[in-house]
């Protein structure tokens, strides 16, 4: 059984946002805010490969947007 991850050694990394400097670790390694971390793994779950895939399906849809001129 295969499963995707984000690490080479076929663990499945999950952001624990308990731990503050965590947080702040994971966000400067998905370059977004704690907040925007803490958002996702409430929404999609703890498992990073999770929390990546929502994180730029949100980018996506802020860039499609029209613009408010």
């Amino acid at each position: 059984m295969s499963a995707s991850n984000d690490s080479p050694t076929g663990k499945v990394e999950r952001i624990d946002v308990s731990w503050d400097y965590a947080v702040c670790a994971w966000a400067r390694h998905f370059n977004t805010s704690e907040r925007q971390v803490k958002e996702a793994v409430a929404a999609v779950g703890d498992r990073a490969d999770h929390v990546r895939e929502h994180l730029q399906a949100r980018r996506q849809q802020a860039s499609e947007r029209p613009s408010s001129r």
